[in-house]
């Protein structure tokens, strides 16, 4: 049975997360021409059981897109074993080489139907499943998790059945499903599994800079990162890691990088998506993500912004806020 990594194994390897409504195909192929993460994930492809697919169209076209230079990770969340094995054909049949089952997903129906993060909330079921999935997965079969679901040291439980059922890799990231996205990612648990477990550990949650990212791989000693949020906000933070762009921009670089990044994208999304409402949707949950305060005043606007062209407009004029423009 091939099992091959989707990295090397002298390589640290730098994902970009699977985020939904984010890393469609469109902003993967900017990223992989841009920065070229070691690895890419789809957005999560919902698993619909008692159906005649187990995937829909639009997600089969996500999963069917590979694009050159970076392997490409399908991210399969659910919770029936057989629309999971069928799902898993027809990904394969697609093209996929790398699965992923999500167990760490804090929002959405998914999570009320016990799949994503929910599916912590009860595990009893997870050992037969991942044993069936296994047998059916023909390359790598890694999970993404939280440390658990109320309980941050219940990773530590299921540790020895991911060995057992053959998955090739963990990606955690060290809050439970419960807290969603508050305090802070505890990465004291990315070391105690990197020092209990054969399998390789990625790090994944609160990198936000390439000092953290230093910080976290030093004292974790994890095999790679997996970047979300971060990346999203500033697609260079891959190549600052690398130490090939400086660890920090000047404020007027930056909104270079801002005014170049959301330009490229906004062409790619007219591409992909229908209609100027739909566009903006997608262009505005990317805006989301971008915090820095020196940009509040330009971010806020955007995001306010209702038709394309003034959105254009917007754009070029991206630029850091003075004292006194913060003040009106």
């Amino acid at each position: 049975m091939k099992k091959t990594l989707p990295w090397s194994p002298k390589q640290i390897p730098l994902m970009l997360a699977p985020m939904q409504g984010l890393t469609n195909r469109a902003l993967r192929s900017l990223f992989i021409e841009w920065v070229r993460p070691d690895v890419v994930f789809t957005e999560f492809v919902r698993v619909r059981p008692g159906s005649k697919q187990a995937i829909s169209d639009a997600d089969k076209k996500e999963v069917a897109f590979i694009s050159g230079g970076a392997p490409l990770v399908v991210q399969l969340i659910g919770r029936d074993q057989e629309a999971l094995i069928a799902a898993t054909h027809d990904v394969q049949e697609l093209g996929a080489e790398h699965l992923n089952i999500n167990l760490g997903c804090p929002y959405g129906r998914m999570t009320s139907h016990s799949a994503g993060g929910a599916l912590l909330k009860d595990p009893t079921g997870l050992p037969k499943t991942l044993e069936a999935l296994r047998q059916e997965i023909q390359g790598s079969f890694s999970i993404k998790m939280r440390a658990g679901y109320e309980n941050p040291r219940q990773v530590f439980e299921l540790l020895p059945i991911f060995e057992e059922t053959g998955v090739d890799f963990i990606i955690i990231h060290p809050r439970t499903v419960v807290q969603k996205y508050g305090g802070e990612a505890d990465h004291s648990i990315t070391k105690e599994m990197r020092q209990q477990t054969k399998l390789p550990v990625i790090a994944n949650g609160d990198i936000f800079s390439a000092a953290k990212a230093k910080q976290v791989l030093a004292e974790t000693h994890a095999h790679g990162l997996m970047l979300g949020r971060g990346a999203i906000a500033d697609p260079l933070l891959f190549e600052r890691i690398r130490g090939k762009a400086p660890a920090t921009s000047s404020p007027a670089e930056r909104a270079d990088e801002l005014r170049r990044y959301l330009q490229e994208l906004l062409r790619r999304y007219k591409e992909l998506f229908c209609g100027d409402m739909q566009i903006l949707c997608k262009m505005k949950e990317v805006l989301c993500q971008i915090n820095d305060p020196e940009f509040a005043t330009s971010i806020r606007n955007l995001k306010r912004s209702k038709k394309i062209n003034p959105f254009c407009d917007l754009i070029d004029q991206i630029a850091p806020e003075t004292k006194a423009t913060a003040l009106t």
